[in-house]
């Protein structure tokens, strides 16, 4: 497969995925929490998807096209490992999703990223919230959910979490 076709499915398992999440969490009130912000598609998709949701995006540094910028109050900037501490008092148990978009381009490195950042972003979410996320996670708490059809196990990955830790 060329590295185009593997994008193309990458981002159509990312995009059945969000979908999926969003009508998971329908019942589920909170915010939505999108890590990585990139050129801003999932976040703008997520504001289609989710208009009456408060989006709020963690990011280290922005380089997403103007129109997918959100407002200064809803994007947090800085180091995930920090700005993720001092989210806690302001998500506590709020969060009904979380997209994690953190990929390095590499592997291993997204996979160990995401490890380090899921317990920091475990006490952020509520009980029914979902977690979409390319690197697989093994959080206490979190379910594996089936993947929606057409996505290739492994490529994507959806949670539902079933105790929210604290």
């Amino acid at each position: 497969m060329s590295r185009l076709d593997s994008f193309i499915r990458r981002l159509e398992a990312q995009r059945a995925c969000l979908d999926r999440a969003a009508a998971l969490i329908a019942a589920c009130p909170g915010p939505v929490l999108e890590f990585g912000l990139g050129n801003g598609r999932t976040f703008d998709h997520l504001r289609k998807i989710l208009p009456a949701r408060d989006i709020f995006v963690f990011e280290r540094l922005v380089a997403a096209h103007p129109d997918c910028i959100p407002a200064p109050e809803r994007l947090v900037l800085g180091d995930l490992r920090e700005t993720l501490r001092a989210a806690r008092a302001r998500f506590a148990g709020s969060a009904a999703l979380a997209h994690l978009d953190i990929g390095t381009g590499e592997p291993a490195s997204s996979r160990a990223l995401a490890a380090s950042l899921a317990p920091l972003i475990a006490p952020l979410l509520r009980a029914g919230a979902v977690v979409v996320s390319e690197p697989p996670l093994a959080v206490p708490g979190w379910r594996a959910l089936p993947l929606p059809d057409g996505v290739t196990a492994g490529r994507y990955h959806l949670y539902r979490v079933e105790e929210p830790s604290s």
